[in-house]
């Protein structure tokens, strides 16, 4: 008697919130787009962003305001938990106000910064996100102008992580010694 392990889905049962801003958000979104990772998030109305509008390929709905806190508010709210790519351990402006939404909100975040390796801080992500079950993450962080490796970085931490979790057959929305079936068609 063989016993068959289906093999993992190419991709976590996870949607990646962001808000569109370049730097952080930005990298997040282009790392939905080509991963085919669902994505959504709030934007600010007009879809401002320090560059200009918000390209309309990502999918991302206005806020009734033109108030980034706004919509950081409203990504933080709507998703599961945060993760805030930074500059440093120590916060200030839009990702100081993230982590204090996400403490209003009672909702897991975790903060991320140029000081780490991208495999550190990967495999803090990893174990994050398998510890709190999350399905719906938002990917907070730090703007382009303040921060101009902060996209790099977010997209390899990102694939980093995602790639961790399932090659340890786990995912935010299988935890690890659950089981799956699939069909044969």
């Amino acid at each position: 008697m063989s016993h068959h392990s289906p093999a993992p889905d190419p991709h976590p049962a996870i949607t990646l919130i962001s808000g569109g801003q370049t730097g952080a958000d930005r990298a997040a979104l282009d790392y939905a787009l080509a991963t085919n990772i669902p994505h959504s998030g709030w934007c600010p109305k007009g879809r401002l962003a320090e560059d200009g509008p918000v390209p309309l390929r990502y999918v991302l709905r206005e806020t009734p305001t033109a108030n980034y806190l706004q919509r950081t508010e409203w990504n933080v709210r709507d998703s599961d938990a945060t993760v805030v790519f930074a500059s440093s351990p120590r916060l200030t402006g839009g990702t100081k106000r993230t982590v204090q939404f996400a403490q209003q909100h009672a909702k897991p975040y975790l903060v991320l910064h140029l000081g780490m390796t991208p495999e550190e801080a990967a495999s803090a992500l990893t174990t994050w996100l398998v510890q709190h079950s999350i399905t719906r993450l938002n990917v907070a962080g730090s703007r382009a102008s303040k921060a101009p490796a902060i996209g790099k970085f977010t997209t390899c931490v990102l694939t980093l992580a995602l790639a961790s979790t399932i090659t340890l057959g786990a995912t935010p929305a299988t935890p690890i010694g659950a089981t799956t079936t699939t069909t044969d068609v």
